[in-house]
C-alpha cells in the first residue's frame, strides 16, 4: 500500500508517492507531529502532519485517538459544513494517527532544505545541443 504526501509550501502543493519500505516509518505518527522529509525524497525538510484520509473518504480527525473510525455528531468543523447556524449531523470521522487505511496524507513545511522542492521533484534537463 502507498500513501500519497501532500505537502503545502505557502501557496504551492506538490503530491509525492511513498513506497513500502517508508511506510512502516510513517505508520503510527499523529496529527500534529513532525516527518523527516527524507522519508519522501526531500532531503533537509522537516514535514508537519496536518490531516489526511483513509481509503473510503472519511477525513481524519485531531479530537479523535488511535485509528479507528466513528460518528460524531458534529456542528461544523472539519469534514461537515452545515447550510444554517444550529445544524448538526452525525459524520464518520477516521482517528488521529496513521495507520494502513490511510491513503492521502496533508503535510506542511516545518524547514525548507537547501534547494527547493519544485527543484527536487522536477531536476532541469540538460538540452542536447548535437542536432541531427
Amino acid at each position: 500500500m502507498t500513501f500519497k504526501v501532500i505537502v503545502s509550501d505557502k501557496e504551492n502543493s506538490y503530491q509525492i508517492e511513498s513506497n513500502d519500505s517508508v511506510n512502516k516509518q510513517i505508520i503510527g505518527l499523529a496529527i500534529g507531529e513532525d516527518m523527516d522529509g527524507k522519508l519522501v525524497g526531500l532531503d533537509g525538510y522537516k514535514l508537519k502532519v496536518t490531516g489526511g484520509s483513509d481509503k473510503n473518504g472519511f477525513p481524519m480527525k485531531k479530537d479523535i485517538d488511535g485509528s479507528r473510525r466513528i460518528k460524531s455528531l458534529v456542528s461544523g468543523g472539519i469534514g461537515y459544513k452545515p447550510k444554517s447556524d444550529g445544524v448538526r449531523r452525525r459524520k464518520s470521522f477516521r482517528g488521529n494517527t496513521i495507520s494502513e487505511d490511510i491513503v492521502q496524507i496533508n503535510t506542511i513545511v516545518r524547514e525548507a532544505g537547501n534547494k527547493s522542492i519544485n527543484e527536487i521533484l522536477n531536476p532541469p534537463q540538460k538540452e542536447e545541443e548535437s542536432k541531427k
